[in-house]
Formats: C-alpha cells, structure tokens, sequence
C-alpha cells in the first residue's frame, strides 16, 4: 500500500493515476466533487477573516468542523478499505489529516473545544485501524514537496474558483500557513518510510523525463523495502526506456 501526501494543488492525484497504472495497482481518490462542504468551506474562511479584522476576535468558520470531520471519515473508510487487500494506493491518508484542523484552530477558524473533539475521534479512529485490516500501516509514504509560487500556478491551472486567492485574498495566508505545517509534519512523520519528491522540479504530469524519474526514484524505493523484485525493478525500468523514445 502507496499513500501519497502533499500540499493543496501538489499532484497528489495526478501521480496516483500515473502510479496506479504503472504498477497495475488500484488507486483511492479524495473526494472532492461529491464534497457537499468544501465550497462552503472557503466562504466560511473568507467570512471569518472580514470579521476578524472587523474586530470581531470570536469570529470562527462555522464549517471548519464540519469539513474536517467530513474527511476524516471519508478517510477512515478509504484506508480501511484498502488495508483489506494489496497493492493499491491512496492520494491522500489520514495520517495527515490532522493538519487541517490544527491550523484552522491557529488561525481561528475552529475553536479549541472542536479541535480537541476532533483530536480524541481521530485517536480511536487510529487505535482502531490495526483491528480493521491486516497492515498496520502504509508500505510507503510518498510526500511531494512544492513551493507557494509551483502550488499556486497548479490550482489556478486545475480551475476550483473557491481555491483562487484572487476570488478570496484570506486564502494567502491559508496557503503559505499550511506549507509551514507540512513542512512541520515531514519532520515528524514516522508510521511509515517516506520518500519525499521535488514537485518544483519535476513535472511529472506534463513532462516524460521528468515523469520516467520520479517512478524510478519510487520503484528504487519499493526495491530496497522488499515490496518489489530485482526482476520487476528491471522490467519497469525497460518501461521507461520505451516511453522515453516515443516521446
């Protein structure tokens, strides 16, 4: 089991697609489009921060809460439902999940009182996993590391309105705060291996060289953890050398 993280707007999906069908593996997606709380979510924010520095110091998201609950159980179920069985990968796991909630509490978008709700749900969610599947945890964390500058061109690429800092200027803020946070949380990480990937260098979408590489920094990976063979490792990198020469 792959789970991949990274910042709003870092690839997360984009290289679970790429991996998953390099790997002949089963991907689990985030869920976005059907996610009745994230729109009004960033309205939320936007409306806080006017209050806010209209003096309003108790001004909090009413939605922050909810969002946060909302993935967390989406994300519960997603990775117990691939824990059931091997080779698949995740965009996104609860092992990072926590982040969001604690900055929106630093930022007053939630009160103390529902981050530490949030906090005692997501340690029995976690004390349960083990029970839920036969791992313990992901074979690999895969982390793509990207700067604001790279993480704003590929949300403005990607099109969402309520995730364009020109629709909502709070979300400056927002952004540069929780690339700080994973920055914090790359540090700390520690269920799992974890290969961190230079999402400003490599465009592993729009860009075959740079797409060959990153699989081949990941499959190095997997080769030294056992999860794949000498053989295989060859196989994919042979792989590689065709793709490369049609493109």
């Amino acid at each position: 089991m792959i789970t991949l993280s990274g910042i709003i707007g870092s690839g997360k999906s984009s290289l679970t697609e790429i991996l998953a069908k390099e790997l002949g593996t089963k991907a689990y997606y985030e869920p976005v489009k059907d996610n009745p709380v994230l729109p009004i979510f960033y309205k939320g924010n936007e409306i806080a921060a006017k209050k806010r520095a209209a003096g309003d110091k108790e001004a909090t998201n009413p939605y922050a809460y909810l969002l946060q609950t909302f993935f967390l159980n989406r994300r519960f179920a997603m990775i117990k439902a691939s824990m059931q069985e091997d080779n698949n990968i995740l965009d996104r796991s609860i092992y990072e999940d926590e982040i969001f909630m604690k900055m929106n509490t630093e930022m007053g978008n939630a009160t103390q009182v529902e981050y530490d709700i949030y906090k005692s749900l997501l340690a029995n969610m976690m004390e349960e996993l083990p029970y839920a599947s036969h791992k313990k945890s992901p074979d690999l964390m895969i982390t793509i590391k990207v700067s604001y500058p790279t993480m704003l061109q590929r949300i403005e690429k990607r099109g969402r309105d309520y995730e364009q800092v020109e629709q909502d200027p709070s979300l400056v803020e927002y952004y540069q705060r929780l690339l700080g946070h994973y920055d914090v949380w790359m540090d700390e990480y520690d269920a799992s291996p974890l290969l961190v990937i230079d999402g400003d260098k490599y465009d592993f979408v729009a860009n075959v060289n740079d797409r060959v590489i990153v699989l081949e920094q990941i499959e190095q990976k997997l080769y030294e953890l056992n999860k794949i063979s000498k053989e295989q490792l060859e196989d994919l990198k042979a792989q590689h050398v065709a793709l490369l020469k049609e493109a």
